[in-house]
C-alpha cells in the first residue's frame, strides 16, 4: 500500500496512491493525524473518500509533522570508508527539526549565507507505525509503518563549525521528504542521487551497517518511538564533501534522489 499527503483546496488531505489515481482517507488532514490512529492501516486500506487524478498532484512532506526525527550518520560502508572512518560498533544519532522538512518536489530555497558548501545525501527513511520501546530487533518490523525518500540537503560549513552536526542539517525546508510511504518495501535495493542528471551516488541498501530493524532496536532503548516519527537511515558513497576537489550544490541545479520499489524526490536548489 502507498499513502500519501497532498495539498488540496488550501489545506491537507491523507490520501491512499492507487497507481495514477489518490482516495481521500476521510477526516485525516496528512498522515502524521493518520498514523496516529491505532487503526490507520484498516482506515487507509478502506478509505472511501473524493478520488482524485495525480497527474497534477500537489506532494507536502509525507509525514508533515513528526513528533521525533533520528537521523543516522555514517551507516553506509562505502560512506563511512570514503570519509577515512572504522566501521563503528552503535550507531551514530542526531536529531533533524521537521520544519526542515519540504515537499518531495518542491524548490529548497537556501540562504546566500549558507549556500557555500551545499551537498547531497541520498537516504531511506522509516516511518513508525507503533509505539515502540525497548522493542526487538526481531520485533521491530512490527512497529514501522512503513519507508520513504529523503534528500538530505547538508550545508557543509555549518556542520563542521562544531562536532554536533545538527545545524547542518535542519535548515528551513531543505529536506524533500515523500513522495509515498510504503507499506511493502522490499530490502536490498538500489538508491542513488543525481545532480542535474549527473549519477552521483549509487548503491544498495544492504551496504547499511544498522538496518532498519536494528535502528528501532537500538533508538527504542533510549526513548520511545511514535507512530509518525522518523528514523532516517543514512547516505551512501559517493557525497560532493568526500570528492577531491569537493562537489557542491549549485544555485539553480537539481537534485533527485531515487530509491527502486518506493520513488523519487527531485528538489532545485534556489539560492537566496
Amino acid at each position: 500500500m502507498r499513502l500519501a499527503t497532498l495539498r488540496i483546496d488550501g489545506g491537507t488531505a491523507a490520501v491512499r496512491v492507487d497507481g495514477t489515481t489518490a482516495t481521500v482517507v476521510s477526516g485525516y488532514a496528512d498522515l502524521s493525524t493518520l498514523l496516529a490512529d491505532p487503526d490507520w492501516e484498516s482506515l487507509a486500506a478502506n478509505a472511501s473518500g473524493d478520488t482524485m487524478d495525480l497527474d497534477d498532484a500537489d506532494y507536502a512532506p509525507v509525514v508533515p509533522t513528526p513528533g521525533k526525527i533520528v537521523c543516522v550518520g555514517l551507516n553506509y560502508a562505502t560512506h563511512i570508508r570514503e570519509m577515512g572512518r572504522d566501521l563503528p560498533e552503535y550507531p551514530t544519532l542526531f536529531a533533524k527539526f521537521r520544519e526542515a522538512l519540504t515537499g518531495p518536489y518542491d524548490d529548497v530555497v537556501v540562504p546566500s549565507y549558507a549556500a557555500g558548501e551545499l551537498d547531497w545525501e541520498a537516504e531511506l527513511a522509516v516511518i513508525i507505525g507503533k509505539p515502540a520501546y525497548q522493542v526487538k530487533a526481531s520485533d521491530a518490523a512490527a512497529h514501522i509503518a512503513g519507508y520513504t525518500v529523503i534528500n538530505d540537503y547538508t550545508m557543509r560549513d555549518y556542520q563542521y563549525r562544531t562536532l554536533q552536526w545538527d545545524q547542518g542539517k535542519s535548515f528551513e525546508k531543505s529536506a524533500g521528504f515523500g513522495p509515498h510511504l510504503v507499506t511493502d518495501y522490499t530490502p536490498n535495493t538500489r538508491i542513488t542521487a543525481t545532480l542535474d542528471g549527473e549519477l552521483m551516488q549509487d548503491a544498495v541498501t544492504n551496504d547499511l551497517v544498522f538496518g532498519p530493524e536494528a535502528l528501532v532496536e537500538y533508538i527504542s532503548h533510549i526513548v520511545t518511538l511514535a507512530p509518525g516519527d522518523v528514523v532516517i537511515t543514512g547516505t551512501t558513497g559517493g557525497v560532493g564533501h568526500a570528492r577531491t576537489p569537493a562537489r557542491h550544490i549549485q544555485d539553480g541545479e537539481t537534485v533527485e534522489v531515487t530509491i527502486e520499489g518506493i520513488g523519487s524526490v527531485k528538489n532545485k536548489t534556489v539560492v537566496r
